[in-house]
């Protein structure tokens, strides 16, 4: 299946999209990481997004759909994927629609992780990361009294202030949120209560694409 994973950031994309692929060995591929594979490979759209970022401008879209359509069309994705922060732009989509009928495939689900906005403030102020493994830790629900379980010490990611995570919330409800309405006219979107525990929504997903895969 074709997966594509939506909500604020904190919403807990990430951590869900990483247990459903160990779940059905489909490939999370998270824009994030294929950037950073795509400029220390020096590939042609890494370098030139490695421009873009050293300047502190933002990506243009067309390089961004670029290093993303290039990792779909790796072997370990053509059985399914779960994309885990892309589309971010409604430009974004119609590309990624355009590009997957090209291929003769489509999304199959949208799966929208809805949290309050309150408790994303809480969650993103109370993270810590683990500067060796980065496995991600809250300090209100599992951060250990002194590091991380491979032996790693804890840092706070600079963009976790309050300041800055109300910035990154407005832009969301500015150019994701749209996609909402963009994917529910498409009828391929399910909402998903991203405020449960961790097993909850991770429950709620797996039954959701369970149910799509036998409708399929």
């Amino acid at each position: 299946m074709n997966i594509v994973l939506l909500g604020p950031p904190g919403a807990g994309k990430g951590t869900q999209a990483e247990r459903l692929s160990k779940e059905y060995s489909w490939p999370q591929i998270a824009t994030g990481d294929i950037f950073r594979a795509a400029v220390s490979e020096g590939t042609p759209l890494g370098l030139e997004a490695k421009k873009y970022m050293d300047s502190g401008a933002l990506v243009p879209d067309e390089i961004v759909e670029g290093i993303v359509f290039e990792r779909l069309s790796k072997d370990d994705a053509k059985d399914g994927f779960i994309l885990d922060g892309f589309p971010r732009s409604i430009h974004q989509a119609k590309a990624l629609d355009e590009y997957l009928s090209e291929q003769g495939k489509a999304l199959d689900i949208v799966l929208n992780l809805q949290v309050d906005a309150q408790e994303i403030l809480e969650r993103l102020t109370s993270r810590w990361i683990c500067s060796m493994c980065g496995k991600i830790y809250n300090l209100k629900v599992n951060l250990p009294s002194r590091l991380c379980e491979c032996g790693g010490e804890f840092r706070k990611r600079d963009d976790d202030t309050e300041e800055t995570v109300k910035k990154r919330l407005e832009v969301y409800a500015k150019q994701t949120e749209p996609l909402i309405s963009y994917y529910r006219k498409k009828g391929i979107l399910v909402s998903v209560d991203g405020s449960a525990s961790r097993e909850d929504v991770f429950k709620q997903m797996v039954e959701l694409i369970e149910s799509q895969r036998k409708h399929a």
